[in-house]
């Protein structure tokens, strides 16, 4: 019943795309499994060898990793931009702690920001980091308020 009620919700509020998404997860034999978004992308996701993974894709957990990663990236970057920064390039690196249980979830998440440009402004880096970490990345906003502890740092590569 519960899946029932989630489909008329996104149905009766599909025009608001933000507020709905829907991904599926089909099974590909032993631990692999192929995701599908709902703009289309197809992602390989598999477990590991000891468990009858063949490696040929990203652990799960790992993708909630480049999720919040690629969502803080996202924030940072537009903010730059729109302050007029000559931002050239940006990575995070993204690690976690895990419970030592099960279920296994994340204790804690580390984002590590690298922003790369000339002339940066290391206050309007500060800020887009502290915006993002705030006020606009739902995946960290949302782990967070699950209880998973959240950092964030950064660092300028002038060139």
């Amino acid at each position: 019943m519960r899946f029932f009620r989630a489909m008329l919700f996104c149905a009766a509020s599909y025009e608001f795309r933000e507020i709905c998404m829907k991904a599926s997860v089909k099974w590909g034999g032993q631990v692999n499994f192929v995701g599908t978004t709902g703009t289309g992308h197809e992602v390989q996701m598999d477990g590991p060898e000891e468990k009858g993974g063949q490696n040929l894709g990203a652990r799960p957990m790992e993708m909630l990793l480049l999720g919040i990663g690629g969502c803080s990236s996202f924030d940072v970057v537009g903010i730059l931009q729109k302050s007029r920064q000559d931002i050239t390039d940006c990575r995070v690196d993204v690690e976690a702690e895990r419970a030592d249980a099960v279920p296994a979830v994340f204790t804690k998440i580390h984002l590590h920001f690298v922003v790369s440009g000339k002339s940066l402004k290391e206050s309007q880096v500060k800020k887009a980091v502290e915006l993002s970490a705030d006020k606009y990345c739902s995946a960290s906003i949302m782990l967070s308020n699950a209880g998973v502890e959240i950092t964030h740092s950064y660092e300028i590569v002038e060139l």
